[in-house]
């Protein structure tokens, strides 16, 4: 029979590097929490969220431009309806193109009504609403829809160490769904493809997935980027945007220290010319999709931290972030990164460098540096000292307390607490330290939300006592067993086990 400290540390295990227990796991999962999650490891895949309403960015790329169209009919509709009512004896067209009289409408009288059973002319012309009066937008719609999805599928395995990936690695290549209408359309569908095909693959792939995908295209503007020496460029007298470029070299692959200066940050914007968006016209692909525009493709072989870049078209870009993604400093940035999102703020540094040497060694193999991050003795020794996310802190709500959310338990918890789903305030993506969650304020939300869930799960959870014993296992201390007994009510019992240390840290 394994000891205290080892079952304590396979508990703890499973908050850490996967999702934290789940009503109905089977009682071995919290014993045999490594190989639970190094199994999952080695199967290589992760699953998708299922039941949304489009497959992927092509079919919501028509699908936005379709709207954004019917939207920009409705409002000039809109436009020219106000328009006429402000003009007396104004015309407008009528069906058959004359123009028809508009009566002034006598003082008192309410303008824009009609005897029961008419209709104005005008108002026969105009669009009819594309969704009912109290339906979302179509962008705002979609992100619901797979907000929910996503976290519905977080609440089903065992282990999760898959959906932590997932979410570091969304937040690594971060897009903010504020930005605009593709954005916020193309959140989900950008994570489903960009991230979870490569969580356990390979960083190369992730990273020209994740620069090249429509979403990030839009979110640091590369679709506006011109090269100055391109045919375009020539005729519109318009020239680069060095937005994801900057990103790409100081957020996604070398890091601030890497060793690049402005001039490369340029090169590399001249080097990604070209990579831009489909249009509403379809004119290069599938509308909403990603295209090699060579007529935006700044010419030349631009070099890159030294060395020059001539391939043709998108194979210069190819070219640069595969050395990109095998550079050492690469290495360096990842693997400080994966630390101290799982481990802690400060992250030990020889587990740092054990990490990025597996990944300079398999050439950014993320299924064998994962691996390595689970087979370390000092990241399941750490101390928990690092605080949940508000997003793994709703996730392990409702995974211990067996409740399946709709999408306003999701996003108005997280709205509150300060992190909703794909949108950071900027493009480093949301903090991964214990400063930016465990303010006053934010303890203070927290102890809100979980009040609200704990009335909401007191008439399904039989035993708070029992379900606390489930939950922490060998972590619940005596303080916090006590606090639980004592709670006056069995609301308050499920609130004090969600804020209890053992819960909220991992």
């Amino acid at each position: 029979m394994a000891s205290p400290s080892v079952l304590r540390t396979n508990s703890l295990g499973l908050q850490r590097f996967g999702l934290g227990f789940r009503l109905g796991q089977p009682p071995g999962a919290r014993g045999e929490a490594r190989e639970l999650l190094l199994a999952e490891i080695e199967r290589g895949t992760v699953a998708q969220p299922t039941n949304l309403p489009f497959a992927g960015s092509a079919e919501i790329g028509a699908a936005l431009y379709a709207f954004e169209d019917q939207e920009k009919s409705e409002r000039e509709a809109r436009r020219v309806l106000a328009q006429n009512a402000a003009a007396p004896n104004a015309s407008v067209p009528n069906a058959a193109g004359q123009g028809a009289q508009i009566a002034t409408a006598p003082p008192g009288a309410q303008v824009g009504t009609a005897p029961p059973g008419a209709a104005s002319s005008v108002q026969n012309q105009m669009p009819q609403p594309s969704k009912p009066p109290n339906e979302p937008a179509l962008p705002y719609k979609t992100y619901r829809d797979e907000v929910l999805a996503r976290v519905l599928l977080a609440l089903e395995p065992d282990g999760g160490i898959g959906e932590r990936l997932v979410q570091f690695w969304s937040n690594h290549f971060c897009i903010g769904a504020t930005k605009s209408n593709m954005t916020r359309i193309m959140a989900g569908a950008y994570e489903r493809e960009a991230i979870r095909p490569h969580v356990f693959g390979r960083f190369e792939d992730m990273l020209v997935a994740a620069e090249s995908h429509p979403a990030m295209l839009d979110f640091l503007d590369n679709r506006l980027s011109i090269g100055p020496g391109s045919p375009a460029g020539k005729r519109r007298g318009r020239g680069l945007n060095e937005n994801l470029a900057r990103e790409i070299l100081e957020l996604h692959t070398l890091g601030v220290s890497g060793g690049y200066g402005q001039i490369d940050v340029t090169n590399l914007a001249r080097i990604i010319t070209g990579w831009t968006v489909v249009g509403r016209e379809g004119g290069l692909g599938a509308p909403g999709s990603f295209a090699f525009n060579a007529g935006l493709h700044e010419p030349g072989e631009p070099p890159l931290l030294g060395k020059p870049y001539g391939q043709p078209g998108q194979e210069k870009g190819l070219a640069a972030f595969s050395d990109l993604a095998r550079h050492p400093a690469t290495a360096d940035f990842v693997a400080i990164k994966l630390v101290r999102h799982f481990v802690a703020d400060e992250p030990p540094p020889a587990l740092a460098r054990d990490l990025a040497t597996v990944f300079r060694r398999t050439d950014g193999d993320l299924k064998a540096v994962s691996r390595a991050l689970l087979e370390s003795d000092v990241a399941w020794e750490a101390q928990p000292t690092k605080i949940r996310t508000p997003q793994e802190f709703l996730i392990a709500a409702y995974r211990a307390l067996g409740r399946k959310p709709d999408s306003g338990q999701i996003i108005g918890p997280l709205g509150v607490m300060g992190q909703p789903f794909w949108q950071p305030s900027g493009p480093n993506g949301y903090p991964d330290t214990n400063d930016a969650w465990a303010s006053a304020e934010g303890i203070k939300t927290r102890i809100d939300v979980a009040a609200n869930w704990g009335r909401q799960a007191a008439g399904s959870v039989p035993d708070p006592r029992a379900l606390a014993e489930d939950a922490l296992g060998p972590q619940i201390s005596a303080e916090t067993r006590q606090a639980i007994a004592r709670a006056e009510s069995k609301s308050q019992a499920l609130a004090l086990l969600l804020m209890s240390p053992e819960f909220q840290r991992r």
